[in-house]
């Protein structure tokens, strides 16, 4: 069984970045995307970043392009978007799949860890009920990643703690993790 200082991620300039890298700290991981709905959360992400990293919080930015096209460009042109758009500061990986075939065995690992639990209520949990069963009428029934912003965080430990969907509330997020360290 391997763990979560077993993986590794590509890096945009070649190379990959082992999580062994992070022993001892917490490390929150996100599939993210230019041209979502949920991009402006690059805001509140770099917040809690700039908050927590001098007491150990990592963030690792993985863009994706899986759902809807909504990151077309390419590993520069995004890193370019989020550092003038957001001023993020956090590590951005290589552009990769977190579904399927071709997805990081990181995130093979991480859904093995922590499943889909739903979306809650509300407005925007509708809407990607609705939006989700024309594509997948069992996407409740899989651990699959459901959409851009999605967040697992793994805890000092390399034990993921938790999965937080793109439309939970990040105040959770940022207790969860104010917690962790």
């Amino acid at each position: 069984m391997s763990s979560f200082y077993d993986q590794c991620v590509p890096m945009p300039k070649g190379g990959e970045l082992s999580m062994s890298e992070f022993k001892g700290k917490a490390v929150l991981i996100v599939n993210t995307a230019t041209g979502c709905g949920f991009t402006p959360q690059y805001k509140d992400i770099e917040a809690m970043y700039e908050k927590y990293h001098d007491k150990g919080l990592e963030v690792l930015d993985i863009p994706c392009n899986q759902f809807a096209g909504q990151t077309p460009g390419n590993d520069d042109e995004i890193h370019e978007f989020c550092t003038l758009k957001y001023k993020t500061q956090f590590p951005q990986m290589k552009k990769s799949d977190v579904n399927g075939e071709n997805e990081l065995p990181l995130y093979t690992f991480l859904k093995s860890k922590q499943g889909f639990k739903g979306f809650g209520k509300g407005p925007k949990a509708l809407i990607m009920d609705t939006m989700l069963k024309k594509i997948d009428k069992d996407y409740k029934n899989n651990p699959d990643i459901k959409w851009n912003f999605t967040k697992f965080l793994v805890d000092r430990n390399g034990e993921v703690i938790a999965r937080f969907e793109p439309m939970d509330d990040l105040k959770k997020l940022d207790a969860l993790i104010e917690k962790t360290l």
